[in-house]
């Protein structure tokens, strides 16, 4: 196969999708172009920069440097049509009308480029229908692809081709769309609303009809359908205001006129709320107020009986939070026998999902394995439909299915297939996934992509060996294991809880330097899961601070720095694979790697502050000596210049919210890299010691650096000074913040003088250790640990 150069992208649409796209391009370092029409006065190009300025609004943030936004190349139809022809992907995301995407297609088709391939994010419109208006020479290079809304954080892309798709082309923009954007693909037939929202809005027009029939309020829906139910944490009602609720009747539209032969067609109606609050022109929460809509600090939820809003806050039963806490063949009997109605109501819903799963699978996917995994990637649910039913006990489950189709109590009569019942455990197996359409298990794709995620996500049933237990184990304690895959490259997998740092951890640490330099190309630290480290244990300390105060932890802390230390001056080198949080301690092991290989999505940060204390492995001392070499590097003296931002990351607990602004921040350094997709993280880590151990790398030398003195101190305290008397930050903040400041300044010294790490870390042990007597940070410590949110005192 020939390799699919990405060089350039055109967006067509600023719209809300089309700018996310745009920015998710950009994240990813992929040149962009967004196009829109042209304005009728000048600047032409003022719609697609309005869009652009628009989503630095946006919250969670679509771009991960804001200053970022700038790259995007505005362009409009009337003047820029030419810049097509320099664009090897096209990606169409205007409105979903079918007669305006053809009409652009018919515009843009003689300036697309001969290679290019061009596809139309619709979230349900017939991709066929849309490519008949393409030039012939076009249609083989047109497929459809659907992001899913925020397109930066959810995971799923469905790609539908049509019959006239060539299937080389659909493996190029799967491979891209994987490894350069970091994107789990599923490909879906060209029906109505593809995979994900083919099954996911027919489970919420069902959960409308159900939370109908028993009563209960949007916000009582959402704590059941939630988190409670292994989906998203913003159940139903809210994910619908985050979708927007004119894009939701748009797809319900698509539902009602494209399948009327459907045998639920009945419940595809357009709920009586949804209409209501569509024509109030609340459309969840670009509009900011939807199902439900904030006021100050209280958030209320729409009364369809009222017409209006009323106080939200109801949460399920303490019954039914017992019931969902139960294995899944128990949890499911409890529910259908219950006669509490939110158990009948989470039945029924569990009821309808399977049973419309089940009745159109051969219709919308090529196997179940894509059914559960759209619902994983595109709905956020812990387990797909599939999965569920088959954990929970496959003939058990279809029969109860079956009597209540019988009894007149699903949403409608359709039999389940004659596959159902035919002696099946399940879907899912080793062999592969069942396909109704082709009645055989059918494998995984083998893309050469995939064979980059040694670990990619399995559904249940399909027998993969656990990350955690594969490879050859070298040795294993309570808290981290060390491992191969290859006999080349060492990896610690740190196993704690959150992946704290205890002392299990620092033994683990120390024992995979001291294998890797005897017997291994080098060191890779990877967890299967997330986070990478949310930071030490504190919890583990309070023991021995109990019986022995802040000097019985000053060991400890001794430990952890030497441990670091020993790992940035190892003789082979050392990589940080990163995803999810990495703050504190676990901040500070990365920045003592040799290299940091990041993924995307990866929250890297000081935070040591929220909990009244001051780093103490090494991360303040981290950013004087990188200070200080960007100093040398610039030839300048003025390290307070360079000591700025870190410091106030330091103190004031920053974190970069995506591995492009932690780099920013100094966290992550140019050289490291930044992985689009997770389940790539451990390959390109790996790969990334054996070349560094190709390229006869050396550690660093030790050597003393510079630090600003009790001058840079001084300046540092009139700054905080000026902060507390104006009540920005608290006495205890100011009296932390002096401290961060006197270990980044080398404490009292003249400015200029050289210093070692030690001296320095020595230094943060002192501070750290006193900051544990101190009443403030107590209090901080054991509100954390109480209520796992930060005090403020």
């Amino acid at each position: 196969m020939n390799r699919f150069n990405v060089r350039k992208v055109a967006v067509l649409g600023a719209g809300v999708m089309g700018a996310q796209i745009a920015a998710h391009l950009l994240n990813l370092r992929v040149p962009v172009l967004l196009f829109d029409l042209a304005a009728k006065e000048a600047p032409k190009n003022s719609i697609a920069l309005k869009a652009l300025d628009g989503l630095n609004k946006l919250k969670p943030s679509p771009i991960g440097v804001a200053s970022d936004l700038a790259l995007i190349q505005p362009a409009n139809y009337e003047e820029n049509l030419d810049l097509l022809a320099g664009c090897d992907l096209v990606i169409e995301a205007i409105a979903e009308r079918m007669d305006w995407k053809r009409d652009l297609y018919n515009l843009v088709a003689p300036h697309i480029a001969p290679h290019a391939i061009v596809a139309s994010n619709t979230s349900g419109l017939s991709i066929t229908a849309l490519s008949a208006v393409l030039p012939e020479s076009l249609k083989p290079r047109f497929c459809g692809i659907h992001f899913f809304n925020p397109p930066r954080y959810m995971q799923l892309v469905e790609l539908i081709p049509t019959a006239s798709t060539d299937p080389a082309i659909l493996d190029q923009l799967e491979t891209f769309v994987t490894r350069s954007l970091g994107k789990s693909v599923v490909r879906a037939k060209d029906t109505p609303n593809f995979v994900a929202n083919r099954i996911g809005t027919a489970g919420m027009l069902a959960t409308f009809v159900e939370a109908n029939r028993f009563g209960l309020s949007f916000d009582v829906v959402d704590d059941l359908t939630g988190k409670k139910l292994g989906r998203a944490s913003s159940g139903t009602f809210r994910t619908a205001d985050v979708v927007g609720l004119d894009t939701l009747a748009h797809v319900i539209k698509t539902l009602q006129d494209t399948l009327q032969d459907d045998p639920f067609h009945a419940s595809f109606a357009t709920p009586a709320a949804l209409t209501a609050l569509i024509t109030a022109g609340a459309l969840g929460q670009k509009s900011k107020a939807g199902f439900f809509k904030k006021v100050g600090k209280d958030v209320l939820r729409f009364d369809p009986a009222k017409g209006d809003y009323v106080p939200a806050g109801g949460k399920a039963d303490a019954l039914i939070d017992r019931m969902l806490k139960k294995p899944a063949a128990e949890r499911l009997k409890l529910l259908r026998e219950s006669s509490n109605p939110q158990a009948q109501f989470l039945w029924a819903i569990l009821r309808n999902g399977f049973h419309y799963a089940a009745v159109h699978l051969a219709e919308v996917a090529d196997s179940a394995r894509d059914v559960d995994l759209a619902m994983r990637w595109g709905f956020g649910m812990k387990q797909g439909v599939f999965e569920l039913w088959q954990e929970a006990g496959w003939q058990q489950v279809a029969g109860w299915v079956k009597d209540d189709i019988d009894a007149g109590k699903a949403l409608c009569n359709a039999p389940l297939p004659g596959w159902v019942f035919d002696g099946r455990t399940g879907v899912h197996t080793a062999d592969g996934s069942w396909s109704a359409a082709l009645a055989k298990t059918i494998r995984r794709s083998t893309l050469p992509v995939y064979a980059r995620q040694h670990f990619p996500e399995m559904l249940l049933g399909e027998g993969a060996q656990p990350a955690i237990n594969a490879g050859t184990e070298i040795y294993k304690n309570d808290e981290i294991r060390l491992w191969t895959l290859d006999g080349e490259v060492l990896i610690a997998s740190i196993t704690s809880k959150m992946h704290l740092i205890g002392p299990g951890v620092m033994e683990g640490l120390l024992k995979a330097v001291e294998l890797a330099e005897i017997s291994y190309d080098g060191l890779v630290i990877w967890s299967p899961d997330e986070p990478f480290s949310a930071g030490a244990n504190l919890e583990a300390m309070l023991p021995t601070f109990m019986k022995l105060g802040a000097k019985g932890i000053e060991p400890e802390i001794k430990k952890l720095q030497d441990a670091l230390l020993r790992m940035r001056y190892a003789a082979v080198p050392t990589v940080a694979a990163m995803r999810g949080l990495a703050l504190g301690g676990g901040c500070e092991i990365a920045l003592h790697c040799a290299k940091r290989v990041a993924h995307l999505e990866c929250y890297v940060g000081l935070v040591e502050v929220g909990v009244g204390l001051i780093p103490g492995g090494g991360g303040l001392t981290y950013l004087a000596r990188r200070a200080a070499e960007n100093a040398v590097a610039a030839n300048s003296t003025d390290l307070l210049a360079f000591l700025k931002d870190g410091f106030t990351a330091a103190a004031t607990a920053k974190v970069g919210t995506s591995a492009l602004e932690s780099r920013q921040i100094g966290y992550l350094l140019d050289s490291d890299v930044v992985v689009a997709h997770k389940d790539e993280l451990l390959f390109v880590a790996i790969a990334q010691v054996k070349a560094m151990a190709a390229s006869n790398w050396r550690a660093p030398i030790k050597a003393l650096f510079s630090v600003a003195g009790r001058s840079g101190i001084a300046t540092i305290k009139a700054q905080l000074v000026g902060m507390r008397d104006g009540q920005f930050i608290s006495a205890h903040d100011f009296h932390i913040a002096s401290l961060i400041g006197d270990v980044v300044c080398g404490g009292e010294v003249e400015a200029g003088s050289l210093v070692s790490e030690e001296y320095l870390m020595a230094l943060e042990r002192k501070h750290f250790c006193a900051l544990l007597e101190h009443p403030k940070t107590q209090e901080r410590i054991m509100g954390l640990l109480q209520t796992g949110k930060p005090v403020r005192n």
